[in-house]
């Protein structure tokens, strides 16, 4: 209500805010309408960015994955270049060995978990005096490795060419320590052991379990 002060008539200060709160009540929804849109585009450009990423993402993985399958083929190429120096084996030399302790070549014990690759050293002393006896005995050239099914091409690869009496041949077998619930297991390691020495070049010599 207007309030006389001497001959001027004054009025509350919120008469004169009126047209200030009358604007303000009629532009709240065009107000509410643009933060509404500032916020959709907000959430657009974030969801537009963790898209890129996700897309970088894949393409750098798959840019590894690519490196590490050219690495690989190389590696392989490489042992097999080794591989392809020693002999095709010659069966007349061990077509009449049935014994693992017998075999003298290369030899592969296939468990659940782990595999024993089994090498017999060569004599490097030519002279045929005392050999087989406690100078020159056989089992000291013997030596036992264990590794796993990924690390076989290289374990393979690095045998010493005077290890490969027969050529180029390996017997694997099925481990006889391994448990019976753990043979379909074995089964299918020896099954892959056997597709890797292929895929380098080495026949196998498949041994029943003993």
């Amino acid at each position: 209500m207007a309030a006389w002060q001497g001959s001027v008539c004054r009025y509350p200060a919120w008469v004169s805010l009126g047209p200030v709160i009358l604007d303000l009540v009629i532009h709240r929804p065009r107000l509410r309408g643009v933060l509404f849109l500032a916020s959709l585009l907000a959430f657009s450009l974030m969801a537009c960015h963790k898209e890129e990423q996700a897309v970088e993402g894949v393409a750098k993985n798959a840019a590894n994955a690519e490196h590490q399958a050219q690495v690989t083929a190389s590696e392989r190429d490489q042992e097999r270049a080794e591989l392809d120096q020693i002999p095709l084996p010659t069966k007349s030399l061990y077509v009449d060995v049935h014994e693992p302790s017998a075999w003298a070549n290369p030899f592969l014990s296939v468990g659940a978990d782990m595999l024993t690759l089994r090498i017999l050293l060569p004599d490097e002393n030519p002279s045929s005096v005392g050999r087989g006896t406690l100078l020159r005995l056989e089992a000291a050239r013997r030596q036992e490795l264990q590794l796993r099914l990924t690390d076989l091409d290289k374990a393979v690869a690095a045998i010493p060419p005077g290890a490969w009496r027969y050529g180029r041949v390996i017997a694997v077998a099925e481990s006889s320590s391994a448990a019976p619930k753990d043979r379909p297991k074995v089964r299918r390691n020896v099954e892959a052991v056997i597709r890797r020495l292929n895929d380098l070049g080495v026949v196998v010599e498949e041994w029943p379990a003993r």
